[in-house]
């Protein structure tokens, strides 16, 4: 987070393309959710890619901090985009999300400082999600959308 702020130092609130990475955690056919302390509004887990970071390790991290649960990543449902982003201060960005499906491993959801509550949701029940990239992974959720997990790319660069 502090390449962003370091970078929101020099360029301020013009938009930038920001890469992010969350997760729907299913449990018994419902989807966990979180009502923000940034804007009031539900939205799925999840956050900025950090620096050296992939998309599968954000979508672990973000879930680890944001829900305090351990889980484990099932399916890739695609990268979504929310080309508009605005935040109350003014920043701007194009969002790029990487969405999985996940399963609890261990603990209970817990709020921490991004959340006023989280709460698991039924597909016929599912608050309106603030974000156009959430909502179009919910969506493929819903109809069903299932890849395999991406695999770490093991290339390096080097020899041959």
């Amino acid at each position: 987070m502090d390449y962003i702020h370091d970078l929101r130092k020099v360029i301020g609130p013009r938009k930038i393309i920001l890469n992010c990475a969350g997760a729907l955690i299913i449990r018994d056919d419902q989807i966990l959710v979180q009502r923000r302390t940034d804007n009031g509004k539900w939205g799925l887990i999840g956050g900025l890619v950090e620096m050296n970071e992939t998309y599968a390790q954000a979508a672990l991290r973000e879930t680890r901090e944001e829900t305090g649960l351990e889980v484990k990543l099932d399916s890739f449902l695609g990268i979504f985009h929310n080309h508009d982003m605005v935040w109350s201060n003014g920043d701007a960005a194009h969002v790029i999300t990487a969405m999985f499906t996940a399963s609890i491993i261990s603990g209970e959801p817990r709020i921490d400082e991004e959340s006023f509550e989280l709460r698991f949701f039924g597909k016929d029940e599912m608050p309106e999600l603030f974000a156009e990239d959430q909502r179009a992974a919910l969506k493929a959720y819903l109809d069903g959308v299932k890849y395999p997990l991406l695999q770490e790319n093991p290339y390096t660069g080097e020899g041959k």
